[in-house]
């Protein structure tokens, strides 16, 4: 699988997860992906390659030993990882094709936000509103 920043400064490639997909909307994820929550998937290192901007790769440790990786040109945030483990936490939604998964379970259901709903309630567009 492969994946891309906003301005596709940064490119990498994926071989496979190795953690199912999952929502987090803890208040950290909420605060650096500007998003209700954070939709990742675990990879294992040797299973992660950046093919292209390595060197725009900045880091922002957001907790003692955990890393938050973006691009320093458009700001995308792409995984983050705890220093020492084997696996690093991909941001799903920089990915360039579907990973023909889906997500599996969600965290920090104690900080979701009170008003993600979907259903019914508010209208819904294909695209941009008209």
């Amino acid at each position: 699988m492969r994946g891309s920043c906003l301005c596709a400064t940064v490119q990498y490639e994926v071989l496979k997860f190795s953690a199912p997909i999952d929502h987090c909307s803890c208040r950290m994820c909420r605060k650096a992906h500007a998003a209700a929550f954070n939709t990742a998937a675990g990879v294992l290192r040797q299973d992660f390659r950046w093919t292209a901007g390595a060197q725009a790769v900045k880091a922002y440790e957001s907790s003692p030993g955990k890393l938050r990786h973006f691009c320093s040109n458009c700001g995308s945030q792409l995984l983050s990882e705890r220093t020492g483990q084997p696996m690093m936490f991909l941001r799903v939604a920089t990915l360039d094709e579907d990973p023909g998964l889906r997500p599996e379970f969600r965290i920090w259901k104690s900080h979701e936000v009170p008003w993600l709903a979907y259903g019914d309630l508010i209208a819904t567009y294909e695209e941009a509103q008209p």
